[in-house]
């Protein structure tokens, strides 16, 4: 057996362990393991007796001293003021973001968030998506995922000086709903990606190990890869007008999207890949201090950022990377077919752009703009017929639209139609909360479907993948 020191911790390692392994058995998350510990990403650097190492890859064969880099909490906007008055009559709701958890607590007397506390998903040590994490669960079990977001969240609650409440309102996606309530998620890892429940689920609070409430209910999910988050989104905004769609993107990891009129509507999930949390673009990361989220060119082609908390450059978030991507292809630096002569675009002397980069950035943008025609190929909608672009997810409070169409993210006739929503799941999931529970028809009328059914997904997604 092996020492292990990190900062005030000491944990005893067997030889040949790996240091990802050690934290996760001892359920440390202290470092993230996006790419589910494949060794791809990069971003589970440490230093090891004074070396820089990947957790994920080392081996452990004498007694080492682990030191941590810097990291940060991610910035992440609600989109509505907190009235800061605290009523006989309180709930929570919490929304269970992938990266990002947000907590809110309520005011049911008002209908308004008294006050908002945000936090990094401590599940990211397991994987920065969801199927690194069903993956984990397949090799081991799901209780050190389940520990690690329940103790968050009573770290999250205890923050609040209130006594205990009665209810907690919770949404998120499919996967993140079964693993809070420690239900079993491996099935939806496997074709036919089964979901144990998508309805709505009512719990003590004392069975899941959170403290400070009576009972934890969640907003009912679509499919397995459609959630209670997308159903919060869809609870926040009005329905769209006689004879005409919205549309509803949550982007992420698994960008999940709506087509919807007051009748009828059809939802979908895209896997775009992690590359909007940083884990697969070279100097990519959340949007944490030092995160460039705005990116231009000024007048003599030079580089004009800004970063998260004014910060020197350290890397570069979701939003960041789409405003650049956009830059370079206006600049002409990159071309039409993704290609970048010089392979490697400098920020700064340690933050850059290369043209893997740019690979795995249209990769994503192709399935995200692909999944959009083909629902609306699917109903037959025009884009005249639609009256909004709705985009929810934990930086489309930060996203211009007019990059996002120029990167060929979304398309270019919706971009004036694009109204970002901030925290919708959280905002959503505070409406459910006060009106009393209820949702309205045209959330009720969605219908999911799969991608790789559709008979136009793959030729739209190879169409997609130019940014002419």
């Amino acid at each position: 057996m092996f020492r292990v020191k990190l900062g005030e911790k000491i944990y005893m390692a067997e030889a040949g362990e790996s240091l990802a392994a050690l934290l996760a058995k001892n359920g440390d998350t202290a470092v993230e393991h996006l790419c589910g510990g494949k060794g791809t990403c990069g971003k589970c650097r440490v230093r090891i007796d004074g070396r820089d190492e990947l957790s994920c890859r080392y081996e452990i064969h004498s007694d080492i001293e682990v030191e941590l880099y810097e990291s940060g909490e991610i910035s992440a906007a609600v989109g509505r003021e907190e009235s800061g008055r605290i009523t006989e009559n309180l709930c929570f709701a919490l929304d269970l973001g992938t990266t990002t958890l947000a907590l809110a607590l309520v005011s049911l007397d008002e209908g308004k968030i008294v006050k908002t506390v945000t936090a990094n998903n401590p599940q990211r040590a397991f994987g920065a998506d969801v199927m690194s994490r069903i993956e984990y669960c397949q090799k081991h079990t799901a209780a050190a995922l389940q520990r690690a977001v329940v103790e968050e969240v009573n770290r999250l609650i205890a923050q609040f000086d209130g006594g205990e409440v009665e209810k907690l309102f919770v949404a998120g996606n499919t996967t993140m709903l079964h693993l809070f309530f420690g239900v079993d998620c491996t099935a939806m890892g496997v074709a036919p990606y089964t979901p144990v429940f998508l309805e709505s689920r009512t719990e003590a609070a004392a069975t899941l190990g959170i403290k400070g409430v009576k009972w934890v209910t969640s907003l009912p999910s679509i499919s397995a890869f459609v959630g209670a988050d997308i159903v919060a989104g869809l609870h926040l905004v009005s329905a769209p007008p006689e004879n005409k769609y919205d549309l509803l993107l949550d982007l992420g990891t698994n960008a999940e999207i709506v087509l919807y009129s007051r009748h009828r509507g059809l939802a979908t999930s895209a896997a775009a890949g992690p590359c909007f949390e940083g884990a697969n673009i070279s100097c990519g990361m959340s949007a944490t201090e030092g995160a460039i989220y705005a990116f231009s060119l000024g007048e003599d082609g030079s580089p004009v950022y800004k970063t998260v908390g004014g910060r020197t450059p350290r890397g570069i978030c979701g939003t960041g990377l789409v405003d650049m991507i956009a830059a370079l292809l206006a600049s002409g630096i990159i071309d039409g077919s993704g290609y970048m002569e010089r392979g490697r675009y400098p920020i700064t002397e340690d933050v850059f752009l290369t043209d893997a980069d740019v690979r795995q950035y249209q990769l994503a943008k192709a399935a995200i703009h692909a999944a959009i025609l083909t629902l609306m190929k699917t109903e037959k909608v025009s884009f005249d017929d639609i009256a909004h672009l709705y985009i929810a997810g934990g930086f489309s409070a930060k996203i211009r639209p007019e990059s996002a169409a120029q990167s060929g993210l979304l398309p270019a006739a919706l971009a004036e139609k694009a109204v970002p929503l901030a925290n919708a799941a959280l905002l959503g999931t505070v409406k459910f909360a006060c009106e009393d529970h209820n949702l309205p028809p045209h959330v009720h009328a969605i219908e999911a479907i799969d991608l790789s059914a559709s008979p136009h997904f793959t030729e739209l997604f190879l169409e997609s993948m130019s940014f002419s």
